[in-house]
């Protein structure tokens, strides 16, 4: 088994503020913007990407004890993952997952993690995901969890199969949640290796869009699990404090989207507002939604360990709007640009798939629409 080794070289401490934004953007524009196409088409992960910006400080901004500030700089992220979702939100899904997993270490009180494993995933060096979803819709009630544990003296011996986690390859990790078997039947969550025996990853499906993301289905053969990597037991305090920073994360890759949308229809202003001006959601009027999102969302970051049902709620409509924006905005970029946002490579059609996703990836607007109505019969 590959066990987590300790951090071999002190990375330069991040950019912040316009700096590291100034640097995010000469990245997306000189190393990732050449392969959009390349990941949307041919499903080409970019993992050198991925480690550029984790080396400028992409995976560390929410991180108090990464981030050389000490604070929960949550509005740094999305920033981050807004500017690089503008250009390619399979990229910026991927950031998100990276920060999920990264979260879900500095949540815990796990100071083995903390010390070996955060610095390598912050900076980029180690590379991971999430395996949320299936729990995710457990705790909703819309379906059952999918892995299992036997408990021993120092590890979970795990079995069951994931479909669809992404941001993974060889050696890469990933937290995840089983149902720990026996008296004191209980759920625990932790950080799993994708090299570990026992472990055995499949691409079972071709996708849409989305494609270029490192998404396997994962299927678990007594596979042996450290408690020295577990992040949550008892689960359910652990989740509350981790879920509202979760769920905003994601609304970075819908910021983005929507701004890149709304720049595919102002482009095309010059020529065709003549006609596009009998269209709906017009690009200004986009623009001006999705800044009061931004503005409102930057609000919410402020507090992530808000444990008022209000907060929480306010918290699940953001992202719900997020998505429904998604839609609008896409929807407005194929209209805007016509026949020419059609074409196989054109921004648009890819982008109107990738909105699609920010819709349908847990929690979907079916999902949060279900939670919200229970919150709201409480």
């Amino acid at each position: 088994m590959t066990a987590v080794t300790s951090a071999m070289t002190q990375t330069q401490a991040p950019a912040t503020g316009e700096a590291l934004y100034d640097r995010i953007r000469d990245i997306v524009r000189n190393d990732l913007s050449p392969l959009t196409v390349k990941i949307d088409r041919e499903g080409f992960y970019p993992a050198d990407v991925l480690r550029t910006l984790g080396a400028a400080g992409a995976f560390s901004q929410h991180l108090p004890s990464q981030n050389g500030r000490g604070e929960y700089d949550l509005s740094a992220a999305l920033k981050v993952m807004d500017i690089v979702s503008q250009e390619c939100m399979s990229t910026g899904f991927m950031i998100w997952a990276q920060d999920v997993a990264c979260w879900y270490v500095e949540m815990s009180d796990n100071e083995y993690l903390k010390e070996n494993l955060l610095p390598l995933l912050a900076s980029g060096e180690a590379l991971g995901g999430t395996a949320l979803s299936n729990p995710m819709k457990y705790m909703a009630g819309i379906e059952p969890l999918h892995l299992s544990a036997e408990e021993t003296d120092d590890a979970y011996i795990v079995n069951g199969k994931l479909p669809w986690i992404s941001n993974l390859g060889e050696g890469h990790w990933f937290g995840s949640i089983f149902k720990v078997a026996g008296d004191d039947s209980r759920d625990v969550m932790a950080m799993v290796n994708t090299s570990w025996e026992g472990l055995e990853m499949k691409q079972l499906a071709t996708f849409s869009g989305m494609e270029g993301t490192g998404t396997y289905a994962l299927h678990f053969d007594n596979v042996r699990v450290p408690k020295t990597h577990v992040v949550g037991d008892p689960l359910m305090p652990y989740l509350k404090k981790m879920k509202a920073g979760f769920i905003l994360l994601q609304t970075g890759m819908a910021t983005g989207l929507i701004d890149g949308c709304i720049q595919l229809c102002e482009e095309v202003e010059p020529r065709l507002s003549h006609v596009n001006c009998y269209l709906d959601d017009r690009p200004d009027e986009m623009r001006e939604e999705l800044e009061d999102a931004r503005d409102a969302i930057a609000e919410l970051c402020s507090t992530p360990f808000n444990q008022d049902p209000e907060y929480i709620r306010t918290v699940l409509e953001a992202r719900l709007l997020g998505s429904e924006l998604c839609l609008r905005a896409a929807n407005s970029a194929m209209q805007h640009t016509g026949a020419n946002g059609y074409l196989v490579e054109a921004p648009a059609q890819r982008k109107l798939r990738e909105a699609y996703f920010v819709a349908i990836v847990t929690p979907a607007i079916k999902h949060l629409r279900k939670e919200l109505d229970a919150m709201a019969g409480c």
